[in-house]
């Protein structure tokens, strides 16, 4: 076990939020010290929406919302890490407790209403980096804002110039009233914004929906991102739904994260790939804790994989496990490359 596993082993006695922002500050203080992960082994390398990835396992959005210590976290082996979610103006999120972990369940259900310190401060952070690793930027809209698709123009044209990707979140479910942008109409009028705001410039853009979607939601997501153009689509955020859990905090109000996530987050990333096949690039999200969990979402159609609740459970080393798992994964079943295995499985593990 590594120091920094150590560390998160003993950072997980404290409460949820106190422990989350002891890392980012731990984080921040001790960035240059944490060695550089080896090289990736070529066969995780993927290339995507123009960017070339040493391997497909980035940090989701959630963990630096103010892109604090993108470099920091890259250092440990992500492929990429997207900073986030970022609202025009500074917010303070939901009132406290409003993170706790549900360890029975592998889970976390957070309600931390996009707290941040606004589209200025990330823009100041992003502009302070100093490795060439791939950072994506997601942003939202503020509750109360009277117009949310300006809101998303401002926060795009702000930082999409200082980040490789740009990550369009209308799926929390903590901010009241932000999911009714996946509605066909709205969605679409966004998205003409956002590629209207871009104009010359060529910040890839990816849309992260919700995984608590029907049939018809999700035809209608699959037009209106193909009509677009768009580079990319997340796979998913966090869901309301509360399966069976065994947690004391499984009556908490929020997005549910982790291990039930797996599962409805995977049919629904299947179910995308069926509408779009190669026409976006995918990135799977939701419950991934090992290299098989990522295996499984590339073989549904993903890409690339993003993973954070289990990293707040387990440490830094999940990060190493899931790539030479993955690689394993990839070895055993004769494919030269991620490229090979995406969309190649046809059921659930």
């Amino acid at each position: 076990m590594s120091v920094f596993d150590l560390g998160a082993r003993l950072l997980r006695q404290l409460p949820a939020e106190t422990a989350h922002n002891a890392t980012l500050r731990l984080a921040g203080g001790l960035g240059p010290l944490i060695p550089p992960a080896p090289a990736d082994d070529p066969s995780l390398a993927v290339t995507a929406f123009g960017l070339d990835f040493p391997n497909p396992v980035g940090l989701a959005a959630g963990f630096d919302k103010n892109a604090r210590v993108p470099d920091a976290m890259a250092r440990f082996g992500f492929g990429f890490v997207e900073c986030g979610t970022v609202t025009p103006r500074p917010q303070a999120g939901n009132p406290r407790p409003r993170l706790f972990r549900l360890t029975e369940d592998g889970a976390v259900i957070n309600r931390m209403g996009f707290n941040n310190g606004g589209m200025a401060l990330a823009a100041r952070n992003l502009e302070r980096r100093r490795s060439k690793g791939i950072v994506g930027i997601n942003i939202g809209a503020n509750k109360d804002s009277e117009d949310r698709i300006r809101d998303y123009e401002n926060a795009f044209a702000m930082l999409a110039p200082l980040a490789d990707y740009a990550t369009v979140n209308v799926s929390s479910p903590n901010t009241p009233g932000l999911r009714g942008l996946q509605n066909r109409d709205e969605l679409s009028r966004l998205l003409d914004r956002l590629l209207e705001t871009r104009s010359g410039r060529k910040t890839p853009i990816l849309l992260k929906i919700a995984p608590d979607l029907d049939a018809h939601a999700l035809d209608d997501i699959a037009d209106v991102v193909r009509a677009s153009g768009i580079e990319g689509l997340i796979v998913s955020n966090t869901t309301i739904a509360r399966p069976p859990l065994a947690s004391p905090h499984a009556g908490e109000t929020g997005g549910l994260s982790g291990r039930p996530l797996f599962a409805p987050s995977t049919e629904i990333l299947r179910q995308m790939h069926t509408r779009l096949g190669s026409t976006v690039t995918l990135v799977g999200v939701g419950g991934i804790a090992s290299g098989a969990d990522a295996y499984a979402k590339i073989r549904a159609g993903a890409s690339l994989v993003q993973v954070y609740t289990a990293l707040a459970l387990d440490g830094p080393g999940l990060v190493a496990r899931i790539k030479r798992e993955l690689r394993d994964c990839l070895l055993r079943d004769g494919f030269a490359n991620v490229a090979a295995a995406v969309g190649t499985g046809m059921s659930l593990p």
